[in-house]
């Protein structure tokens, strides 16, 4: 199934979460267009961008007037109606609840660590980045003994899991977190790399790649 016309994804570039949501349409082969977000001009803060999320974070999917905020939200979304296979987000309730974990893992622990280790180094958040790091160590090294034996995150083959954990994960080392200890992660990393229609999220020279 495809989409009646393009959908537009409101997004940034070097956001994790907006690539996440883009990451999913380019591998669903749906169309849509990105409208960029002024983010540091403050555009997600103005009056018609908060009628799309009133949150005022990115992204937001609008496909054909449904609105869709948040990037995991998105990733549901876009799997459930245009995913006829669902072969991203399974039907089976031990899968779908597996696949689920893995969402509020990328919610948590990666939010906190490697995208709030990222903010510090690539856009001056006030965070605390040693914390972060912390958080980005101690999920990488749960992370890495998991995958290890699998292909994916869930199964063989890849689901949202895979998605919702790819973007921070990958731009780690922007943050100053090292994957070198990871060879599983690192692995893992290459086979999403992999994967037909893939493109990634534009590197940043900052923390251990600057």
């Amino acid at each position: 199934m495809k989409p009646a016309r393009p959908m537009i994804l409101h997004g940034f570039k070097k956001s994790g979460h907006s690539h996440r949501a883009e990451l999913m349409l380019r591998l669903l082969g749906l169309p849509f267009d990105l409208r960029e977000i002024d983010l540091a001009g403050g555009e997600h803060k103005r009056a018609a961008f908060l009628k799309l999320n009133p949150y005022g974070t990115v992204p937001v999917l609008d496909d054909g007037g449904t609105i869709i905020a948040d990037s995991v939200a998105i990733l549901v979304y876009v799997a459930t109606r245009y995913d006829d296979a669902r072969r991203w987000l399974p039907t089976d309730p031990i899968r779908a609840a597996q696949v689920q974990r893995w969402l509020s893992v990328a919610q948590g622990p990666v939010f906190n660590g490697p995208c709030a280790a990222r903010l510090v180094t690539v856009f001056n958040a006030p965070l605390d980045h040693a914390r972060a790091k912390r958080i980005a160590q101690d999920f990488l090294a749960v992370f890495d003994a998991q995958l290890a034996g699998r292909t994916f995150v869930v199964e063989d083959g890849p689901t949202l899991a895979d998605v919702a954990l790819y973007s921070y994960v990958a731009h780690a080392p922007e943050g100053g977190v090292s994957l070198e200890p990871y060879r599983q992660v690192r692995d893992w990393l290459a086979r999403v790399e992999a994967l037909p229609r893939f493109e990634g999220m534009p590197r940043t020279k900052a923390g251990l790649v600057a």
